[in-house]
């Protein structure tokens, strides 16, 4: 089996513990993975708060930064196939979106080079004589990074790159659950050449490593994607040590439709929205609200579609819909399609667990109109399609924001009245018109609601990794007064 190690300081070590990594295509162990506990923790913040207050990194200008994150984006570039190959083996996403989504991650280290040093504080109009008051964006500090199985290195990237080009270090938790792309990254970073302790990547389990990282008193900054129930725990945690949170946390993203919408434009968005990734995605498409007229129509689209998913080896780049990350969350698709069912939804197509090797699940999709569906409100993160009619764009919003969630959302319409209305009434943090699952290093990605807060992408997110000190300069030479001297 292949064996992988944490990234500590600059060096590579195996851990105090290893576990197995098994491949979602088969359920076999393929690799071994290190498993950090609060020691391997403690290690990784102490290198991490060295480098930011003494190292070499603490002394770099903000342009040199920028060059090691332009290193490390061309080192990307240079490795998407072994990337891709890693993450594809150990989480099951298809190689074609693990190539293109990769090859992306490199343009966002490049943002963010040269981001590095146009961070910038200001000149304050002070309204005191002799006085010259400014502003500087120092960096936040040591920040923990916890990332999901799920488009680990995209999702990496959109934290290390502005927590970098603000000057923080930073600890990077992969998750449990396929942490080999990251681990392979740390190799990246390594030849790159940042100084020991800048970045630090473990993996491990969530009391004997999360807890212990997010909770750690030189941890300054918490960065996490993730579920809102781990969010809580987070949350809890840093009030040990007072660390301020981003947090993104998935959703329950409506994809509206309305009748004079181009519906087979709109079925390939729809496709694109829910099935890519497996559904495995925090931003899916996960609730389709067509306009009833539009209804049937758009559902004969979307079934032959869905039908026509090829299924299979993720490796094989034929393949368009591959397993499942975990066997466990192919067990909790499955019960909440049974449960929906159960509750009167009709299933249009899919629904049921193939036989044979591997955690695969077909694309499906359930047509809830007129039930109370579990299926509206809990998220499946996996590729399983919710289908509710309505009648007026008021309705609409109504059904749209009829959630706990609010990261993303869709419109399809040719109304650009309408789409400008729509825009302004949903509740989420991401409204795409005419078009799903668009993202840039230049545009902020955040949540509402349980959907979390914070931003990723953008001026914004580096900004996030600062605090501004103010600094106050007198400018006379004339002697202070004697505060006690009444005059």
């Amino acid at each position: 089996m292949r064996r992988f190690q944490s990234y500590i300081d600059g060096a590579f070590s195996d851990g105090e513990a290893r576990f197995e990594s098994l491949d979602p295509a088969t359920g076999e162990a393929w690799a071994e993975m290190p498993e950090a506990r609060e020691a391997d923790v403690d290690r990784a913040v102490r290198a991490a708060d060295r480098a930011l207050l003494e190292g070499e990194w603490a002394r770099l200008t903000a342009s040199a930064r920028g060059k090691l994150l332009g290193r490390l984006a061309d080192l990307v570039a240079e490795n998407v196939q072994t990337l891709a190959e890693l993450e594809t083996r150990d989480t099951g996403k298809i190689i074609r979106e693990t190539s293109a989504q990769i090859a992306y991650v490199a343009d966002y280290y490049r943002y963010y080079a040269g981001l590095a040093d146009k961070i910038e504080g200001a000149v304050l109009p002070i309204d005191k004589p002799d006085m010259e008051v400014w502003t500087r964006r120092e960096p936040v500090g040591v920040v923990a990074a916890i990332v999901p199985w799920n488009s680990q290195l995209f999702l990496a990237a959109v934290k290390i790159g502005p927590a970098l080009a603000a000057g923080c270090t930073l600890v990077v938790k992969a998750s449990e659950d396929g942490p080999a792309p990251l681990l392979g990254f740390a190799r990246l970073v390594h030849e790159a050449g940042f100084p020991a302790g800048v970045v630090n990547i473990v993996t491990g389990f969530g009391p004997s490593c999360g807890t212990a990282l997010t909770r750690h008193p030189l941890v300054a900054h918490v960065a996490f994607t993730g579920g809102p129930g781990t969010a809580r725990h987070i949350v809890r945690n840093s009030a040990e040590n007072l660390a301020s949170t981003s947090l993104e946390l998935g959703g329950k993203s409506p994809f509206i439709v309305f009748a004079d919408a181009d519906l087979e434009s709109a079925a390939n968005a729809q496709v694109a929205a829910i099935f890519a990734a497996t559904g495995q995605s925090c931003v899916a498409g996960s609730r389709l609200l067509v306009e009833r007229s539009a209804k049937d129509r758009l559902l004969e689209i979307l079934k032959t579609k869905a039908e026509g998913v090829a299924i299979g080896a993720p490796l094989d780049r034929a393949t368009e819909v591959g397993p499942l990350c975990t066997r466990r969350q192919r067990d909790h698709i499955q019960a909440l399609v049974d449960r929906t069912t159960q509750a009167g939804a009709r299933l249009v197509t899919g629904g049921q667990t193939p036989e044979g090797p591997g955690w695969f699940y077909p694309p499906t999709i359930i047509d809830c109109d007129g039930t109370a569906s579990p299926a509206l409100a809990e998220e499946f993160f996996g590729p399983v399609l919710s289908v509710v009619s309505f009648e007026t764009e008021a309705e609409a919003v109504r059904l749209a924001n009829d959630t706990n969630y609010g990261l993303a959302s869709g419109v399809f319409t040719t109304s650009l009245t309408r789409a400008h209305r729509m825009i302004r009434a949903i509740r989420a943090g991401v409204v795409w018109v005419n078009t799903y699952r668009a993202v840039s290093p230049i545009a902020p990605f955040g949540g509402f609601k349980l959907s979390g807060h914070g931003r990723e992408g953008g001026l914004a997110a580096a900004l996030d990794y600062t605090r501004t000190k103010t600094v106050w300069l007198r400018t006379s030479d004339d002697p202070i007064p004697d505060p006690f001297v009444m005059r």
